[in-house]
């Protein structure tokens, strides 16, 4: 690991650590958390490195990452908090698989596809390749800790998230669909205003430079 990569790789850890955090507490009904608004910048320290350092560069940060999200999760399962009755993990079996699966592969495939894109205008490499991996992201993520078609991690685990599964109107207002689809639905829509806003601190924190050979 050379000098360069600590900027990523800290930075990397603080917002996966910070997101676990902040995913504690709910904003707009219960449709999102604080952490939706830290969490997507993971693709903004991804490509920064890809872009200054190259594809393995960017690939150690994503394990710096990993490794801290698998530390939050394990940490999580272990505390017990109440309410309503109830004693419960702070983070649920599915909720933190779910996790570390969808931002291993989430931000992969965002190293690849921006390394297949890093030659045309500046912003299609960062700008493709976070839409793409947010949307990974957001579907392995509710798809693995909420859907009900996945039976593989057993009744416990699955009576840990079944409040997701409550019917209830669209994004509050819409027709009744489980409650985890306009979970994902609010989360995505966060992912992609961000994917926005985060092209302008990667212009300023890349400029016109070209990743060094990988």
């Amino acid at each position: 690991m050379q000098r360069t990569h600590i900027p990523g790789i800290l930075a990397m850890a603080a917002i996966v650590v910070a997101s676990n955090i902040l995913v504690q507490f709910l904003i707009l009904d219960g449709l999102l958390t604080w952490g939706a608004f830290t969490y997507p910048f993971a693709f903004l320290v991804t490509d920064v490195m890809n872009r200054l350092y190259g594809p393995t560069a960017a690939r150690r940060v994503i394990l710096a990452g990993f490794i801290a999200g698998i530390l939050c999760s394990l940490i999580g399962t272990q505390i017990m908090l109440q309410g309503d009755g109830y004693t419960y993990a702070a983070v649920a079996l599915r909720v933190a698989v779910g996790s570390a699966l969808a931002f291993l592969v989430a931000q992969l495939v965002d190293v690849a596809v921006f390394d297949r894109l890093r030659q045309g205008n500046w912003w299609r490499a960062p700008l493709v390749s976070s839409i793409i991996g947010s949307a990974l992201d957001t579907a392995i993520f509710f798809t693995v800790g909420f859907a009900q078609v996945i039976t593989i991690f057993g009744e416990n685990a699955d009576a840990e998230i079944s409040w997701a599964w409550e019917a209830v109107p669209f994004m509050t207002v819409g027709p009744a669909v489980p409650l985890w689809v306009s979970l994902a639905v609010a989360d995505w829509g966060v992912k992609l205003a961000l994917v926005l806003v985060a092209l302008l601190p990667f212009r300023a924190l890349t400029g016109k430079k070209s990743a060094r050979p990988a």
